[in-house]
Order: C-alpha cells, then structure tokens, then sequence
C-alpha cells in the first residue's frame, strides 16, 4: 500500500506500485482536470505539484504525472488543478484569463500547475524563472506571448513574497486554498508511521528511479507489482564536496544538479549546461543514476559524466565495488552492473586549477529533444598548454563514449587551432556513427567535428 496525501485528503493506494500517478488520478479518484496528451513527458497537459519534506520543510517540483509511479509518490503531497482552487480564481488563474492566455483549454491547467509550482519554488521572482517554469508545458492555440505576459504578472506579485514562510504568505495572498498550512505535519505524520522500512532488492525486481524513460519504452510492463522505487525509498538526493573529490547520491536528479551551489561554484556555465537537458518537470524527475544505467547511446547526463572521468560505487547486500563511467558500457544497452546491484554514489574528482568544461548538444529542437550527438570536455591549460583532458561522445557509436585517444593527444599540446584539427583527425578515428533516423552517418561525424570545434570556441575565443 503506498500512502500519500492527494490534495486534502489522505490516500492509501492498494494499487500495483507501478501504477502511473495519472491513471490513478483520473481513472480511480475521478480528478478529471490532470489531461491525458502525449503520454511520454512531453506536452505538461498532465502536470501535478509533488511535495516532499526536506530538512523540516515541504519543497514542491513540478512533475508530468504520466511517467511517474505512484510508488514515487509514498509519504509525499500530489496536488492536481482541484488541490488549488479557492474562491474565485488565485493570482495565477486571474493573470492567465487577463492576459487571454487560453483558447482550446486542453493545455490550460497544465499551465497553472507549473505557474504555482514556482509561486512555491524558492527561485527569485524574475520574468525569466517565470517562463522557465512552464518549459514543460506546451500549447498549440496561443502561440505563447499571452502566456509569458501572464508569466511576467505573476513574477511581479511575487516580488514581496516571504521567503520563510512562502506557504503562510502564498495561502494569505489568495494563490493556495488554506488547507496548504497544515501539509507540514501531515507529511511528518506518514513519515514517522511509514518511512522507516528498508529496501532489498530481489533478483527479479525492476528498479525504478525517475522513470522518465522506462515508463516511455515499456509502459504496460511497469504497471506490474515487482517494481521497486529507488527514489521513494532511498532519498537520497544530497551532492556534497569532500576534500578535492564531489559525492552524489543515488537519487540525485537533474535538477539537484543544476540547483547545487557545490557543482555552480565549480562550472559557471552550468544552468546553460543543464538547460539542454530535458524540461524542468523531467529535470525534476530523472535521476543521474538512471540516465547512466539506461545505458542510451546519446544520454546527455552520461556525455557530462563522462567528461568529468566520474566514478560509481555500487553495492548489492554488505557488498561494494567501484568502477569509472567509463568501462560501464560493454556494448550496446549492456552495462558492468549484476542483478541486484545498485549504484550507491557517484563521484568525481575536483578539476584542478586552470581546468575549464564545455557541454555541447545538438537535436532536432533547441530544447526538449533527444541528441542526435552530444559531448563534453574537461581540459587543464597552464601557460598555453594542455596539462590533461578527458573527452565524451554520445550518438555516434554503440554506448557513451569516452574518447581515449584523444583524451590523451591532447595531453602536452599546445593550445591551438592546429592541435584541435588535429585532435580532430583522431577523434574521428575513434567514432563509428551508423545512419538511423536522427541523421546520417556522414551528418553526425560533421556534427562530432563541429561540437568539438565549439568547446574551443567557447572555452578559447581568442583562438578565433
């Protein structure tokens, strides 16, 4: 039985764990607002608030309720477009009808979820996190302008919000139903009663941490009762820095990722770096680890990783090991991991001074896309010459990849044009793109050139 909050009400569902979070909304609780569109993350027709405590206190994401299972969900608070109703319409409502940010309506109260997402979110009130909460969302009748005016009305009321007591204040102001107040407790009720149970994984369970992709790929499969949810029962999201060496754990999202002051201080350039992975409701879901054992080809958190020459721990019982990402990948979908096993941590060592980082990605869409190829760098430059660097590639062979040869040219080089040609030559030799749908063979070694040129551009301008 998973027991969460729905809105006001307590839940305890005594359906299959895998059990979509829509599918339960609509089909067994008759909460008809949350829509049913594309079924795979994409459109935010779906979206819902989820709540969970951390250090005392409710923090709430936006999530796409067609990927995520209900077993994600255990001792934590769901809040559909009827959990937010008041009298009359909140702030948020109001500035959308204002700003005629509706025609079909289909879309609509996706919208609004994802716009009291962020009236609950931490984030600065800017006109740019406003339109960045609904980058998961999308509509098909505006054309948009009438819904980032309604954006940027709302980051406007929030401007004298009271960031230590956003609830209190946001439930005052009208944007939450007054039932908000008393979700604290709730929440710390269930975790005292429910929380403190322990996960062994058995030898034929599904482990399931965000579930962005499985539950795209094999969505009738993980309805069934022997998944296991990584995120419910480990919780552990925290990225720490230790001595020279960063520590993830192994619920740690995409989103922790972005939102980590110990990874920002290391790489400037990382909310642009992140920004191309996914949308922000998928960012909120999609852990690290499950993007490293999903094992695609062109997995944009793997191509980073890589760059970084990370390392995993993992663990099955009492018993660990430790491997780089980069002899993870054996062949195609096939990864150095035994039934069983978990990743425990992830881990990289702090890149020394003088050390510079670039993530480069091209799809058929700026944003929200899968890669057709991807790949990043981490490369040290003292007085003009190249110390060290590690190199990743996505799309352009079997498995993610970290390109050793030249990873190790470039190593004494010269910082130049002509070492990059030239690293250029190997990295090509070390490819084997096949033509598929997202392009051609030829298409994605001209790809692989270009992005590599890019980390040069953005890291080296005066070369240019």
């Amino acid at each position: 039985m998973v027991e969460f909050i729905l809105n006001d009400r307590l839940e305890q569902c005594e359906e299959p764990t895998g059990t979509t979070l829509l599918d339960y909304i609509r089909y067994h609780k008759s909460l008809v607002g949350t829509k049913i569109g594309c079924r795979e993350g994409d459109c935010g027709a779906c979206m819902v608030l989820v709540g969970e405590l951390r250090n005392g206190r409710m923090h709430y994401e936006s999530m796409t309720s067609c990927l995520t299972p209900v077993g994600n969900v255990l001792g934590k608070h769901v809040v559909t477009i009827e959990g937010l109703n008041v009298k009359g319409l909140t702030p948020v409502q109001q500035a959308i009808v204002d700003e005629g940010g509706t025609q079909c309506g289909f879309c609509t109260v996706g919208f609004a979820v994802s716009l009291h997402g962020y009236c609950l979110s931490k984030k600065p009130a800017t006109y740019e996190n406003a339109i960045a909460a609904i980058d998961g969302n999308i509509c098909r009748c505006t054309g948009y302008k009438s819904l980032e005016r309604a954006a940027a009305r709302i980051a406007k009321l929030l401007v004298e919000r009271d960031e230590d007591q956003p609830i209190s204040w946001l439930v005052e102001q009208g944007f939450l139903p007054e039932y908000f107040k008393g979700i604290t407790r709730w929440v710390e009720h269930i975790h005292e009663v429910r929380m403190h149970e322990q996960f062994l994984p058995m030898e034929d369970t599904i482990l399931v941490g965000g579930g962005t992709d499985l539950y795209v790929q094999r969505p009738e499969e993980m309805t069934k009762d022997f998944v296991e949810h990584i995120v419910q029962i480990y919780g552990e999201n925290t990225i720490t820095r230790k001595d020279n060496t960063i520590y993830m754990g192994r619920t740690t999202t995409a989103e922790d990722l972005q939102s980590s002051p110990e990874m920002q201080a290391l790489f400037p350039n990382l909310r642009a770096h992140i920004k191309l992975v996914s949308s922000t409701p998928i960012r909120n879901m999609g852990t690290i680890a499950g993007n490293f054992v999903n094992a695609s080809p062109i997995g944009d958190l793997t191509a980073f990783f890589l760059a970084l020459d990370s390392s995993i721990l993992l663990k099955k019982d009492d018993k660990e090991r430790t491997i780089k990402l980069k002899d993870f990948y054996r062949g195609y979908k096939q990864i150095d991991k035994a039934r069983g096993e978990v990743i425990e941590t992830i881990f990289f060592e702090v890149p020394p001074p003088g050390s510079h980082f670039n993530f480069e990605k091209v799809c058929k869409r700026k944003y929200l896309d899968i890669a057709t190829v991807n790949t990043g760098i981490s490369i040290q430059v003292k007085e003009g010459q190249i110390l060290g660097a590690h190199v990743s590639i996505g799309g352009t062979g079997p498995i993610p990849t970290y390109l050793h040869k030249t990873s190790a040219f470039l190593a004494g080089k010269p910082i130049s044009v002509e070492t990059m040609e030239a690293a250029n030559e190997i990295l090509q030799s070390e490819i084997t793109p096949i033509s598929d749908v997202r392009g051609s063979a030829a298409y994605k070694r001209l790809l692989a050139r270009q992005l590599f040129y890019a980390h040069f551009h953005t890291l080296f301008p005066e070369l240019f």
